[in-house]
């Protein structure tokens, strides 16, 4: 991981580079509109001087009247529309209109710094290709079979139709509280990464923050998050925060990590804390429900059971087949 620069503090010193170059580039426009109309530069200063007059009133606890300073920006604004200037044009050109480019709202990460976060972690990963690669517009409903196999009650077709019509409506509620998360579980090969793939492209697509971990992965982000002595590495506290407060967590792969003492009291933590706060879960598995019930905790099964709606692959490995 790179920690020189760390990518929180790279990402900051770019919030903080559009913003100098928004005030830079507001004072050339002022500059220029002072130069063409010296007039607006005799209301502005005196659209200042009576906004300090008012504050000056409130100290002294005195009646403030903000009519005249709305009448001056009524006459600014008639005075530019006389010279051919949309009043409009000189507001500045915000990226984002919730923080004003600035990154943050009150002193919290503004969504789209999250959003810049996690899509710089997605480029580490060089998960980002593989997106481009498995995502619902990719999707070929021709390479599962027709047939149903002894002990199924439906092909491998019907089935991944109906996975693939709950995972459309997960996104479609995805901002409904209690719209529960998805559990994928079957053998290797049948296709739980590409669905899962298709949500995170999706999802992104729609502007909400995706945080992708195998589980392998996730829980070296936590050994790194709880054991690291530098708890000044932004990068690794921000991994860690993300998991439990990125719109979505997907976990992949779930049980192929080393099940011990630790890795099971840090997935309960991440499913219950996520949970508390609404935010959604996908997780997809080699093992069945009744393995999770075995090899996880009861408190971590009654979890999935009651918060996550679980849907069974099945058919045959989608990577033996011919395309």
């Amino acid at each position: 991981m790179e920690n020189r620069p760390s990518i929180y503090k790279k990402i900051l010193r770019e919030y903080e580079k559009k913003s100098q170059d928004l005030k830079n580039n507001q004072l050339d426009k002022i500059e220029y509109i002072y130069k063409k109309i010296p007039k607006i530069k005799e209301i502005d200063m005196e659209i200042k001087n009576a906004g300090i007059e008012n504050g000056l009133k409130v100290l002294r606890g005195e009646k403030i009247d903000i009519s005249y300073i709305k009448d001056l920006e009524a006459y600014k604004k008639s005075v530019l529309i006389d010279h051919g200037i949309d009043p409009e044009s000189l507001e500045p050109r915000y990226e984002c209109e919730i923080c004003k480019d600035t990154g943050f709202v009150s002193g919290e990460q503004c969504v789209c710094f999250r959003r810049r976060l996690i899509n710089e972690y997605y480029k580490m990963s060089n998960i980002e290709s593989l997106l481009e690669r498995e995502n619902f517009d990719t999707f070929d409903l021709n390479i599962f079979s027709e047939d149903i196999d002894k002990g199924e009650e439906v092909s491998a077709r019907e089935n991944i139709i109906e996975i693939f019509n709950a995972s459309r409506r997960f996104i479609e509620d995805f901002d409904i509280d209690n719209t529960k998360n998805l559990l994928f579980y079957g053998t290797t090969g049948l296709g739980k990464t590409f669905m899962i793939n298709s949500i995170a492209r999706e999802l992104l697509d729609l502007g909400y923050t995706v945080v992708y971990q195998t589980a392998h992965s996730l829980f070296e982000t936590v050994e790194d998050y709880r054991f690291n002595r530098n708890k000044d590495d932004s990068d690794i506290y921000l991994k860690y925060e993300y998991l439990l407060k990125a719109d979505l967590l997907i976990i992949d792969d779930l049980g192929t990590e080393n099940i011990n003492s630790f890795t099971q009291s840090e997935l309960f933590n991440i499913i219950n804390s996520r949970n508390l706060s609404n935010g959604k879960m996908v997780i997809s598995t080699n093992l069945t429900p009744i393995d999770i019930k075995n090899q996880y905790s009861d408190r971590i099964f009654s979890r999935i059971a009651d918060s996550f709606n679980i849907y069974r692959f099945i058919g045959e490995d989608l990577r033996m087949r011919r395309y």
